[in-house]
């Protein structure tokens, strides 16, 4: 069983669905993850669920409701907690460099975001738009996550290994960097050849190129 089956019999147990709500869940998630939540209908949801359209409405009043509702207990009890307590792996360890620091937080989203890609695309994809999930997001990841990032950054700049800026710059900069490679190489072009290994090499030496003092 894959990780997000997983999490989703977790959710399917916490929250007492019925068989039918598993479903039109499932095939919600394939399907916003396919073609986004603009691009899908509730009839295509049902027919890939098996049921009647009729059935989503009655237990979902509308679309958006089917998707908080995915979503929001997937990000409280297990996205977040599953994205942030995996990272902590790598915050917490001490590298004796910023660039094996950088190489280690690349490998770890990446292998995050391949165990999880179908619900993380419909997060990525769905946050610009839906200010409940952006909400959710800050709180239960970002805020999580980002303090923690702050400290190792500013203790590499304490080291001389990265330049003098003001530490939430520096932070930034590098997550940019980070999450503009994840995105374009899970979500925007999947399909491309892609040398992971060179890729990733190629995100460190930009961002030390920017913020390293070599």
């Amino acid at each position: 069983m894959s990780e997000d089956e997983v999490m989703l019999q977790q959710l399917f147990e916490e929250e007492k669905l019925t068989e039918k709500q598993k479903k039109i869940i499932i095939a919600a998630i394939e399907s916003f993850s396919e073609k986004g939540y603009a691009g899908t209908s509730t009839n295509e949801i049902a027919k890939k669920a098996g049921v009647a359209e009729g059935t989503i409405f009655r237990h979902y009043k509308t679309k958006k409701e089917l998707l908080v509702s995915i979503v929001a207990p997937l990000m409280t009890k297990l996205i977040g907690p599953f994205i942030v307590n995996d990272f902590h792996k790598v915050l917490d360890r001490p590298y004796e460099n910023v660039e094996d620091f950088l190489r280690a937080a690349i490998k770890n989203r990446s292998d995050i975001i391949k165990k999880m890609l179908p619900v993380i695309k419909i997060v990525i994809q769905e946050i610009p738009f839906q200010p409940e999930l952006r909400e959710q997001f800050i709180e239960q990841v970002a805020r999580k996550t980002f303090d923690h990032i702050l400290q190792v950054i500013k203790g590499y700049q304490d080291k001389g290994q990265l330049i003098e800026m003001p530490t939430f710059s520096a932070a930034r900069l590098a997550i940019s960097s980070i999450f503009g490679f994840l995105i374009s190489r899970y979500i925007f072009f999947p399909d491309s050849e892609w040398d992971d290994e060179l890729e990733t090499e190629r995100t460190v030496q930009f961002i030390m190129h920017g913020l390293g003092t070599k």
